[in-house]
Formats: C-alpha cells, sequence, structure tokens
C-alpha cells in the first residue's frame, strides 16, 4: 500500500549500505540505486553522500528519513485499525530488548505470543537499555524492554517484573566458606561489570551510592558487554560479578557459582516496558497485556 522506493530509501538509510539494503529486500543492488535515484530525481535533491562502498545520508536525507520513518508508522497503526475492523490479528511489531531480558527472560514471552496471534510478525533487536531508548526514540522500534533504574521524561514506565541483582563467582572460591562479604572486601575482589549503559550497571551504581562507594572504588578487572561473556569469564578467574539472578539460575543448580550475600539493602530491580508519552502503539500495547496476562503462569 505503501511506495515500495520509499522503503528502499529506508531500509539503505537504516543499512548505511545499498548492498545491505538489497540483500534485507531481497532485490538487485542495481535495483536499490534505480529506486534510490528515482526519489532523487522526483525531489531534486541528493538523498545520499557516496564514500567508496559506504553512504551517509545529506541533510535532505535526513529530512525524508525523519517523514518516511512517521509515514511506516501512520502505516503501522492503519493497518492494525482496518485488522481490528474486520477481526483479524495481524501486523508486524519491533520490539528493542536489553541484553539480559533478551537471553533469558523474554523468549517464553515470545513463544507464547506467536501462538496466540500466529499472523502478528516479531522482530527483535538486542542492545543494553541506553541502546534500546535511542532506538525508541529514532522510531527503529515500537516497544523497548528494559531493566534499570534510571527513567527519563521523553518515555512511559510501565514495570512488569520483578529481578534481584546478586554477586556470585565460582563455587570452589575461598570466600564461598563464608558465603558473606563485607564492603572492604567487595573494595578489593576481583570485579567484571557490564559496559555504560546497561541497566545493571545503572543498579550496581545506585547500590554502591547507598553504601558511600562508586564504581572507582571496585577493583574492576575488565569490563564485558554481554552476560554471557561475563559468565565464561567467571568459569576461568576467581573474579566476581553482579548478575541478574535470572541470568545465573542454571549455573547456580549445577553448583557452578555461588551467591555471596552483600552488606546493605538487596539489588531488586524491575523490568520496565518503555514506550514515547503520548504514543500508544495498539500492537506494542497488546504486546503489553498479553504478557502482564501471562506472567501469573510462570
Amino acid at each position: 500500500m505503501f511506495d515500495f522506493r520509499l522503503k528502499v530509501f529506508y531500509t539503505a538509510a537504516k543499512q548505511q549500505s545499498f548492498s545491505r539494503a538489497a540483500e534485507e529486500l531481497f532485490i538487485s543492488q542495481p535495483a536499490v540505486s534505480k529506486h534510490i535515484s528515482t526519489l532523487e530525481s522526483y525531489f531534486n535533491v541528493n538523498l545520499f553522500l557516496r564514500h567508496g562502498s559506504k553512504i551517509s545520508l545529506t541533510a535532505d536525507g535526513q529530512v525524508l528519513f525523519q517523514y518516511t520513518k512517521e509515514i511506516f508508522s501512520l502505516y503501522r497503526k492503519l493497518q492494525f485499525a482496518m485488522d481490528k475492523r474486520a477481526k483479524r490479528k495481524s501486523g508486524h511489531l519491533r520490539l528493542g530488548s536489553s541484553t539480559t531480558l533478551t537471553q533469558y527472560v523474554l523468549p517464553k514471552f515470545l513463544y507464547q505470543f506467536h501462538e496466540e496471534y500466529p499472523e502478528i510478525t516479531l522482530e527483535v533487536i538486542n542492545g543494553n537499555s541506553h541502546r534500546i531508548e535511542i532506538a525508541l526514540l529514532n522510531k527503529e522500534i515500537d516497544l523497548g524492554i528494559i531493566e534499570g533504574h534510571t527513567q527519563k521524561r521523553d518515555f512511559k514506565y510501565t514495570p512488569f517484573l520483578k529481578d534481584e541483582l546478586v554477586l556470585v563467582t565460582r563455587s570452589d572460591h575461598t570466600i564461598t566458606q563464608k558465603g558473606t562479604i563485607s564492603v572492604e572486601e567487595l573494595k578489593d575482589v576481583p570485579m567484571v561489570i557490564r559496559e555504560f549503559g546497561s541497566g545493571t550497571l545503572q543498579v550496581l551504581h545506585h547500590y554502591l551510592k547507598n553504601l558511600g562507594l562508586s564504581l572507582k572504588d571496585l577493583n574492576i578487572e575488565l569490563v564485558l558487554g554481554n552476560t554471557e561473556g561475563i559468565k565464561t569469564y567467571l568459569r576461568n578467574t576467581r573474579c566476581f560479578a553482579f548478575l541478574s539472578l535470572n541470568s545465573v539460575l542454571e549455573e547456580l543448580q549445577r553448583e557452578e557459582f555461588t551467591v555471596i550475600e552483600l552488606p546493605g539493602p538487596s539489588l531488586s530491580r524491575f523490568f520496565y516496558f518503555i514506550n514515547p508519552q503520548g504514543d500508544n502503539d495498539p500492537l506494542a500495547e497488546m504486546f503489553m497485556q498479553f504478557v502482564m496476562k501471562t506472567l501469573p503462569h510462570f
């Protein structure tokens, strides 16, 4: 129903590559170039700057890109409204999920949702909480699902599942005999932490602040960008890490890792759905309601 040329332009701008746009759209690269050339002739502007095999948007291209995102958003809402009148449940929902949720929490909900609404296609991008917020602002996704404490005025945050961060290390570490750790010991033990922008790091920052500490007070040995990488590192070192309880359940059951009791309050947090303020995407609302309804069964 919408102009395919705009979809070609949007995909090329998003991928920053004509060849990757061609792969995503299942058309040839010359066809991509032709569609872009037709748009440039129609608007009498240059939409892309060419840098060898790489491309970037011109100022005119940036304007068209912003309007194209709005057009596609409206088209999705139109499709949903018409499907609703025809008593159909179909469409395409783009989710952005932070790393811990994507790996350990979200898949069970995605499976259940697909079983109930097989005609709704789901697309999930993965990144830390900061990356998901940016994607939501840029209309690259329709709904964000993140962890963390920091809340921005641009978004509406809806808590849906409680989680806890725990301090873990290998079960054969000598400190496991005691089972607890003091503030002074916490400052000394080698630590692996998540990268800046992750919800896990936000929660850790708030916890340390309550103890009168900051990240610079820790003995940070390594920064890693995903939980699986951290777990692999822990298996081969004497390090400690703050991780979501949901992410280490199997390791705890196998007695591979041990939870060390922390000083001060527990590191509890919520996972959140996030939407842009004032923008209620119908498919996003439908998915949120489904998860809320499904939660008691897990």
